[in-house]
């Protein structure tokens, strides 16, 4: 296999109907995906010869982002395959959509189905087109985070027949709260079998990164009048009324944090050094901030958020601003060795992965560059502790403890 490396190789042998590819952003779970399919469908690799006549159509389910920018279209061609099927070596049929429209495919049966990106978790629409899918097609997952709880693996473990349905779950293996308002795990009982079961699903793909990454937190100041008469008289002073939902406080603390000036003195210090920089950011005042600012006559500013979708520069100096949410996954960079991460995420998740996207292994750098600024107001430094800790920031539990806010149990949860 020459355009396998080893560890995606030891992955293919590993690899069964069912199984979750796991590993971390870069690792090229993409080919190593296609190179499954491939070989289980009669093709081999070295030398390249086409699969069998037969050879089962190729369904891929990835985020939207993915499908539009034409990724795993360039991920097919070492394979000889193509979404054309007059241009695939066995004109086999290709189709490539998001996981939006996943349940357009609940009836397709006999085919080869890979979910990227995977969003299996939960209850929803799209875990019981997912389920109806498996029982009736080959399948793999690939994730770079496959689960946080037992709960997330429920419909996968569903879908690989070890348990009927969530309701079989929970009898064999959870404790519920007593005095929560709504179904609340209380913990876990023979995980030994959930250990078992998940091992024989999982296939890891371990690899030594050739990349060093460079992580440096950068303080900055914030209006500490402000931020302290917010706190005391729980008033908004934006919206010239009371606070009534954590969420509403969090928000506007964060409003005076991450608007300090010294934020973007910060960041222009910052780009002077890199001269093509991506920016993370969470809100869409930031966004506004962000670009107003003078980065310099030739420098092209470009971003990705819910307004719009635009490609990364291809000038010698720009700035990309990409919002959490929106592009945390899904797309890769590797003409820029600096991602600077202008406000924090409450979801380590999500912060590791928006870090993943410089971080591929056909970058042409060695040492990457992340920026972290943060101030030392309580919020901040409380948003970090739960990063640092891999956790996700609760606002109702910081808001409680910080009594801040009156915050009702149930909500704070």
């Amino acid at each position: 296999m020459a355009f396998l490396y080893d560890y995606q190789e030891e992955a293919v042998r590993k690899m069964k109907n069912g199984c979750i590819l796991a590993g971390g952003v870069g690792t090229g779970k993409s080919r190593t995906s296609l190179a499954y399919y491939f070989t289980q469908n009669g093709g081999t690799l070295e030398p390249l010869k086409p699969m069998k006549t037969d050879a089962k159509d190729l369904y891929i389910i990835t985020t939207a982002r993915k499908r539009d920018t034409l990724e795993w279209e360039g991920e097919l061609l070492p394979f000889g395959l193509d979404k054309d099927p007059e241009k695939s070596l066995n004109k086999v049929q290709i189709v490539i959509d998001s996981w939006n429209n996943i349940s357009k495919y609940k009836n397709v049966e006999d085919a080869f189905f890979i979910f990227d990106e995977q969003r299996v978790v939960g209850k929803g629409a799209w875990v019981k087109s997912f389920i109806r899918i498996a029982k009736h097609n080959d399948w793999i997952l690939l994730s770079a985070t496959p689960g946080d709880t037992w709960q997330d693996y429920i419909p996968v473990f569903i879908a690989n027949g070890f348990y009927e349905n969530r309701t079989q779950f929970n009898q064999e293996h959870c404790v519920f709260s007593r005095f929560s308002k709504y179904p609340k795990v209380e913990r876990y009982f023979n995980t030994g079998r959930l250990i078992r079961l998940r091992n024989s699903i999982l296939v890891d793909m371990e690899f030594i990164r050739p990349t060093t990454p460079h992580h440096e937190d950068v303080y900055v100041e914030y209006n500490r009048i402000i931020y302290k008469d917010m706190m005391k008289n729980r008033w908004d002073i934006w919206k010239n009324e009371p606070f009534q939902t954590a969420a509403e406080l969090c928000y506007a603390l964060r409003k005076v944090v991450n608007s300090d000036d010294s934020r973007l003195v910060a960041t222009m210090e910052l780009f002077e050094k890199h001269p093509r920089m991506i920016i993370f950011y969470n809100f869409d005042y930031e966004l506004e901030l962000l670009k107003s600012q003078y980065y310099g006559e030739d420098v092209e500013v470009a971003e990705w958020n819910g307004h719009k979708h635009q490609p990364i520069p291809e000038c010698d100096s720009w700035v990309y601003l990409v919002q959490y949410t929106a592009g945390a996954e899904g797309w890769n960079c590797i003409k820029t060795d600096t991602i600077v991460f202008y406000s924090q995420n409450y979801s380590y998740k999500i912060m590791e992965q928006a870090a993943g996207r410089i971080d591929r292994l056909n970058t042409g750098y060695k040492d990457l560059y992340y920026y972290h600024l943060k101030s030392r107001a309580s919020i901040d430094l409380a948003i970090n502790r739960a990063l640092v800790s891999k956790k996700k920031f609760n606002e109702g539990a910081w808001s409680r403890k910080n009594k801040a806010i009156y915050i009702p149990a149930k909500q704070a949860a």
